[in-house]
């Protein structure tokens, strides 16, 4: 099983900046794609950005050259660095991660519980 805990949400100004984190732990043998997706009020679940475990990156076209997407594969941490934030980017933030859990064994998908970004115009 893999767990993973999110953190660095809140409120903040239009204009200002949030950075998320969130770490995965329990037992694995690796982390593959890893990713951040948002869920607005009366929206739909939708992917922010990804990140591959050879740090390949994809964004969402609404956040492209505002959020930056990174990991850490020592810590099993992927990060999304938000900047320029705007009132529609208000939304529960999620984490994603797809993991292997034993050497040449199937793949399955995690979600973390959520961290709330409120941004105030």
């Amino acid at each position: 099983q893999v767990q993973l805990v999110e953190s660095g949400g809140g409120l903040v100004q239009a204009g200002g900046s949030l950075r998320l984190s969130c770490a995965a732990s329990g037992s694995f043998n690796s982390i593959n794609t890893m990713a951040w997706y948002r869920q607005g009020p009366g929206n739909q679940r939708e992917r922010v950005a990804e990140i591959s475990d050879a740090r390949s990156t994809n964004y969402a076209d609404s956040v492209k050259g505002r959020f930056t997407i990174s990991r850490d594969n020592a810590k099993n941490t992927v990060y999304l660095q938000m900047n320029s934030l705007k009132p529609e980017d208000t939304a529960v933030y999620y984490c994603y991660a797809i993991a292997t859990i034993r050497p040449g064994g199937n793949m399955y998908q995690y979600w973390g519980q959520g961290t709330q970004v409120t941004v105030s115009s």
